[in-house]
């Protein structure tokens, strides 16, 4: 019986994954991420990369600023409920973004400066973007 039970589970959080609200999540996620990077080349940055991934963290832009490595999460948060976009980034994110920021830097070879910057969306659109330079640190 616990095996059937566990089976269900399984099935419900697999479907879970699959509906149309979680669809539409990850692809205003993209789009976020789209009109970050947009905005960041903009601003003058090179975006390197694109939803970097080791086990245990991802990136969701690298860019490169001037010499420095600038390592961009990327927030939608529709609704300020919770905090909002900013206070979605907890110590526990910050610490995955850190893990997968020195698996780049060791992988890539780069030396020299980098930071933590954090581009926030309430809405897709650019012209509700707000970028924070510096937003955290490995230290």
């Amino acid at each position: 019986m616990d095996s059937i039970k566990n089976w269900l589970v399984r099935l419900a959080s697999l479907y879970k994954d699959s509906t149309p609200d979680s669809k539409m999540r990850a692809r205003d996620g993209a789009r976020a991420e789209t009109l970050a990077a947009d905005y960041l080349k903009a601003q003058g940055l090179y975006i390197l990369e694109r939803n970097y991934r080791v086990k245990g963290g991802e990136l969701d832009l690298i860019a490169l600023d001037g010499d420095s490595a600038v390592f961009v999460e990327v927030r939608l948060r529709r609704s300020a409920a919770f905090g909002g976009a900013l206070a979605s980034i907890t110590p526990a994110k910050q610490r995955r973004l850190i893990l997968a920021a020195r698996c780049w830097l060791r992988h890539s070879g780069r030396r020299g400066n980098s930071r933590f910057d954090c581009v926030l969306l309430d809405q897709l659109s650019p012209d509700r973007i707000e970028w924070i330079k510096n937003a955290f640190s490995a230290d």
